[in-house]
């Protein structure tokens, strides 16, 4: 079985495409997209949730050390590169993410269709969605992403026993096989490979979690902003 640290990063990420799936169950059921606009605040709410309750096990976003949790010595020392994000590389690589993710959008650069997230009613925007859609897609969404693809599952994937790898080690293969499947996760494959490797490589430049959550934070915040100013729900 999966040790408690590897579930306290996988199950907020699986509630996420839990909700995902009961979202495309209940279209083929006969709902209709407005009827479902709601289900994402409450996805957000219940990721968040989960993160909250588990914060305590994210050495890795903690600022300091904490003995309270009983981790070894090793873990504590590799998770002290978390305390000085690198800022300045993180809103860069962020930001060069964000332009890939609107110009890589040719049809062979997708998969299926997406109809997107529209929080207009009667054609007016309802800030009563935007704001849930802002806050989980640029704030809750990196946190449990990054704790799932990067801290979690590449690491995992080079070494089991993955909260004493340094993020400088990590394999070839753990890198490859992640960048493939973050990649495939999103409906735009080609700019979600182009993320998929940004983030990797930055978390294993920088050996910071918190650089990767911030990256992928102005990402997330500046699409958030440009769909909303741009009118193109479909990449919502």
């Amino acid at each position: 079985m999966f040790e408690p640290a590897f579930l306290q990063r996988a199950l907020p990420f699986a509630a996420y495409l839990l909700f995902i799936f009961i979202a495309d169950i209940l279209l083929r059921a006969g709902w209709t997209a407005d009827q479902l606009r709601w289900l994402y605040p409450v996805k957000i709410g219940v990721v968040a949730l989960l993160l909250f309750s588990f914060r305590r096990a994210y050495l890795e976003l903690h600022r300091t050390s904490d003995w309270r949790l009983k981790r070894h010595t090793l873990v504590s020392q590799i998770n002290q590169a978390s305390h000085q994000p690198h800022y300045l590389l993180a809103i860069i690589t962020g930001a060069a993410v964000f332009v890939a993710w609107i110009n890589l959008s040719a049809d062979w650069m997708k998969l299926g269709d997406s109809a997107g997230f529209d929080p207009r009613i009667a054609g007016q925007l309802d800030w009563r969605l935007v704001l849930p859609r802002l806050v989980g897609a640029a704030l809750i969404v990196p946190i449990m992403e990054e704790l799932f693809w990067r801290s979690l599952l590449l690491r995992w994937i080079t070494q089991q026993d993955f909260l004493t790898l340094k993020p400088a080690f990590i394999g070839l293969n753990a890198f490859v096989i992640t960048a493939l499947l973050f990649a495939f996760e999103h409906h735009l494959w080609l700019a979600g490979l182009v993320a998929g490797i940004s983030y990797n490589w930055l978390y294993m430049r920088s050996g910071s979690l918190w650089t990767v959550v911030i990256a992928h934070a102005v990402t997330n915040g500046l699409l958030g902003v440009w769909v909303i100013y741009s009118g193109n729900w479909h990449y919502w």
